[in-house]
C-alpha cells in the first residue's frame, strides 16, 4: 500500500499533514497522570479492559473470562486460533494503515466464542489517550472470532481527558462472525480533538450471520475511521448507524465499504453528521454487488447539517451493481436549519441559540434512540447535550425530522 495523497480517491478530501508535521517516531509511554479523575467510563455491567496509551493496564482490568485473552499469554490452541485469523479478514495490501498496524504488531485481545455459546457480559475496551512529552505512536489491535451460532457484544471507547494531546492512535478490529452468528458492536470516540487517529474495523459475514453496529465521534485534526464489511454466507445482515459531530476547525472521515458476494444478503446503514463552525467531515459510502449476489436488499443513507456557513461536507454514498435482481437505494442530503422550526420555538419563548441547539440535537436523537445498549445512551446523552450548550431538560428526548 502506498502512502496517500490528495490524488488518492479514498484521501482526496483529508490530507495528511498533521500526521507529517507530529512525525511519531517512539512509542507511547505509560502515563497514568491522574486518568481516572480525567476520564468517565460508560457503566456498563461488562468485562473492562483499560487501555493506557496503548498499553494494557490489568490493574485497571476485570478478571478476563475464557476466550478473552491476549495475544502474548494465549494458549497453544488460541495461538493456532490468531494465526489463522489474523490478517484474513483485514487486506494490508489495500489498506496502508492495516499494513503499518501489522508491521508495528507488539500484543491484541482476541475475543473467541466457541459454537453456540454467548459471553455473559460485553467486553468493553477503554482506550485512554494521555499526554507525551513528544509526539508518539500507539499501535491497537483486536480479533473478534465468533463459531457458529455464537454470540457477543464489543464497546470499544476511544477517549481522552481535555488536556491537549500529541498521540496518533492507529487502531485496527478485524471480526468473523459465524454461520447463525450475531455480533453487537459499538465504537466511540470522543478524544481531545488534538490527537491523531486512523481506525478500521473489517467483518466478514458467513451464512445467516448478523453483525449490528454503532459508531459515534468526534472530529479532531486527523480523525479517519473505517468500516470494510464482506458478505460470505447467504442470508448475512449487516446494521450500521453513525453519528459524526465535528467542530472547531476538526476533520472526520467516514469510509465503509460493503462487498455483497453471494445472494439473499441485505445491509441497512444510516449515517448522520452535523458540522459546526469551520468543521469539516467527509462520508464515502460504497455498496459493491457482485455478479452472484442475486436477491440482494442494500440501503444506504446519508443526511448532513450544516450550522455554520463556513462548515465543510464532502459526501459521496456509491452503489455499484452486477447483479440484476436486486433492491437497492441510496442517498445523501446537506442541508441549513429549517428557518420555520426556528421560528416555531422562539414563538414558544425559546431563544434562537437554545432552538438551534434543540433542533441540532433532535437531527441525531432518533439514531441514539435506537442503540440497544441503554448504558451507552445513558453515557452519550449528557455529553451530547453539553457539547449543544444545553441542559437535559430541554434536549430530553425530542425527534425533529
Amino acid at each position: 500500500a502506498l502512502w496517500p495523497t490528495r490524488k488518492t480517491e479514498a484521501w482526496k478530501y483529508t490530507p495528511l499533514l498533521p500526521l507529517q508535521h507530529d512525525n511519531p517516531s517512539r512509542w507511547a509511554t505509560v502515563n497514568n497522570c491522574a486518568w481516572q479523575e480525567a476520564i468517565d467510563p460508560i457503566a456498563v455491567d461488562a468485562t473492562r479492559l483499560v487501555f493506557i496509551n496503548g498499553h494494557f493496564r490489568p490493574e485497571h482490568s476485570s478478571e478476563l473470562p475464557a476466550g478473552v485473552v491476549r495475544f502474548s499469554t494465549a494458549d497453544s490452541a488460541q495461538q493456532q486460533l490468531i494465526a489463522k485469523h489474523l490478517g484474513q479478514v483485514m487486506d494490508s495490501s489495500l489498506h496502508l494503515f492495516g499494513a503499518l498496524n501489522d508491521a508495528l504488531l507488539v500484543d491484541g485481545i482476541l475475543i473467541h466464542v466457541p459454537r453456540g455459546q454467548k459471553l455473559d457480559k460485553p467486553v468493553y475496551v477503554v482506550n485512554v489517550a494521555t499526554p507525551e512529552t513528544q509526539p508518539a505512536l500507539s499501535n491497537q489491535r483486536l480479533l473478534v472470532v465468533l463459531e457458529d451460532n455464537a454470540e457477543a457484544e464489543l464497546i470499544e471507547h476511544y477517549v481522552s481527558g481535555d488536556e491537549q494531546q500529541n498521540l496518533f492512535v492507529n487502531s485496527q478490529t478485524e471480526v468473523v462472525v459465524g454461520n447463525n452468528a450475531q455480533m453487537q458492536h459499538y465504537r466511540i470516540n470522543l478524544e481531545q480533538e488534538d490527537l491523531l487517529h486512523v481506525g478500521g474495523i473489517h467483518v466478514d459475514l458467513h451464512r445467516d450471520a448478523r453483525f449490528l453496529g454503532f459508531t459515534l465521534a468526534q472530529g479532531s485534526r486527523l480523525k479517519r475511521i473505517d468500516y470494510h464489511v464482506n458478505h460470505r454466507g447467504e442470508g448475512a445482515h449487516l446494521g450500521l448507524n453513525g453519528v459524526y459531530l465535528p467542530r472547531n476547525k476538526q476533520l472526520i472521515d467516514y469510509h465503509t465499504n460493503v462487498e455483497h458476494r453471494v445472494a439473499h444478503c441485505t445491509t441497512d446503514e444510516v449515517f448522520r453528521g452535523i458540522i459546526g463552525d469551520s468543521a469539516k467531515a467527509v462520508f464515502n459510502g460504497r455498496i459493491h454487488i457482485h455478479q452472484d449476489a442475486q436477491k440482494t436488499f442494500a440501503e444506504m443513507s446519508n443526511r448532513n447539517l450544516l450550522t455554520s456557513p463556513t462548515a465543510e461536507i464532502n459526501t459521496k454514498p456509491e452503489l455499484e451493481i452486477y447483479a440484476d435482481d436486486v433492491r437497492c437505494g441510496h442517498g445523501a442530503t446537506i442541508a441549513q436549519l429549517d428557518e420555520t422550526s426556528i421560528f416555531y420555538l422562539q414563538s414558544r419563548g425559546v431563544t434562537r441559540e437554545e432552538a438551534i441547539r434543540m433542533l441540532s440535537f433532535g437531527f441525531i436523537n432518533e439514531l441514539l434512540n435506537e442503540v440497544p445498549e441503554q448504558a451507552i445512551q445513558d453515557y452519550l446523552r449528557p455529553r451530547l447535550t453539553t457539547l449543544f450548550g444545553q441542559t437535559d431538560e430541554k434536549l430530553g428526548h425530542m425527534n425533529y425530522e
